[in-house]
């Protein structure tokens, strides 16, 4: 699995006005059902009210590289033009927990 971490910094408010629209449009709704795509959920952080972070998780590099080609890119890229939003990414790739298993509560 292949998890990509994207922070959408704005100004008064427009990253959550982005979210709310990438929402109530269908977009995100359209992502969720790609084929590979695993996760796609928005978070704020308690600190940083201009910030959203998206985590999005996809089975393998191909289902990354199909959504690309989407035409949702399209749509998704003009509002974060609408919304002169910028960004960071960070990019995970999973493995096995291994001997970090024993610390985690399930």
């Amino acid at each position: 699995m292949i998890t990509v971490n994207l922070y959408y910094r704005g100004t008064n408010g427009s990253a959550r006005a982005f979210v709310e629209e990438m929402e109530t449009s269908g977009i995100a709704a359209a992502i969720r059902k790609e084929e590979g795509n695993l996760r796609y959920e928005y978070f704020q952080p308690l600190d940083d009210p201009e910030t959203i972070l998206l985590i999005d998780s996809w089975r393998d590099q191909a289902a990354i590289d199909a959504h690309h080609a989407s035409s949702m890119m399209t749509q998704l890229a003009a509002l974060r033009e609408k919304y002169d939003l910028h960004m960071t990414v960070e990019r995970f790739v999973s493995d096995d927990l291994g001997a970090d298993e024993q610390f985690i509560r399930k």
